[in-house]
């Protein structure tokens, strides 16, 4: 009689396909990864993401950024009547232009990035830290370029200071940006809390609005050396020099170099600051 069960079969044994030498492969070859980013086209990529996603703020943010610069000097001018003083206070304001968003607002942003789990989103690309920081800070940094320079355009007006050199500009802005948006990124970074962040970036404006607007002569010494310490006072120098009749172009270039070389310092402790918040 047949049963309608059907005969338990055993299993069949599949062998894998010899390798060209005969022998079998015994594990799975994984496959290779992609290459790793470049630093400079991951730089280009978050500059214009950054760039894109600021775009709606940018009016606002001028405005508020140059208003603030222009209602100083005006201010000042019922105090100052000319001369190193008036050359101080028009750098001064144009560099806060500067600070107000490249340190301010990248601290705060920073700090919201940090809070909201925002750096496990770029943790998981294949980008450079330093594309991230620098992409950053490059977009916050180039909406300060017109109200800059007409914060300064107004001032050399206000005070009747020469506007034969203010060319110089086009090197004080991108070297004062790089310090204090690496400084701005570095506070909002390391801040334990996005609150905290946010206070450490308006005080860091206002110390480039104490420091960096009123004249160094009548500071006193110990809140000098702070002022010293301060990453956009070289470029705050750098631009009253080139106020003078006949500027020292040797101490400009000093003070621009100074200011240079603290903006790759501050933007290297920026990145190492992302990538210790990145891992956590």
């Amino acid at each position: 009689m047949t049963s309608i069960i059907p005969a338990r079969t055993a299993p069949s044994r599949v062998r894998p396909a010899p390798g060209p030498s005969g022998a079998a492969l015994a594990r799975t070859v994984p496959a290779p990864l992609a290459p790793r980013a470049r630093l400079l086209p991951s730089l280009a990529a978050v500059y214009r993401a950054q760039l894109s996603r600021a775009r709606v703020a940018r009016i606002p943010l001028l405005f508020v950024a140059t208003f603030q610069s222009v209602g100083i000097m005006v201010l000042m001018r019922g105090v100052v009547d000319g001369g190193s003083e008036a050359r101080a206070v028009v750098a001064g304001s144009s560099v806060l232009v500067v600070a107000f968003v490249a340190l301010n607002l990248l601290a705060q942003y920073f700090g919201q990035l940090r809070a909201g789990g925002g750096l496990d989103h770029y943790a998981t690309l294949p980008v450079p830290p330093a594309a991230v920081v620098l992409g950053a800070a490059a977009a916050y940094a180039s909406f300060t370029v017109p109200g800059t320079i007409f914060t300064a355009i107004t001032g050399s007006v206000l005070f009747q200071l020469p506007l034969t050199h203010l060319w110089v500009l086009a090197a004080v802005i991108p070297l004062s940006g790089a310090a204090l948006a690496g400084l701005g990124a570095a506070l909002g970074l390391l801040a334990p809390r996005q609150e905290l962040a946010t206070l450490l970036g308006q005080l860091g404006m206002s110390a480039a609005l104490l420091l960096g607007v009123l004249p160094a002569d009548r500071l006193p010494e110990p809140v000098g050396w702070a002022r010293d310490l301060l990453p956009s006072t070289y470029g705050v120098e750098a631009l009253a020099r080139s106020f003078d009749a006949r500027p020292d172009w040797g101490l400009i270039a000093f003070f621009l170099a100074v200011c240079a070389a603290v903006g790759v310092l501050s933007l290297a402790v920026a990145t190492w600051a992302y990538r210790r918040a990145a891992v956590r």
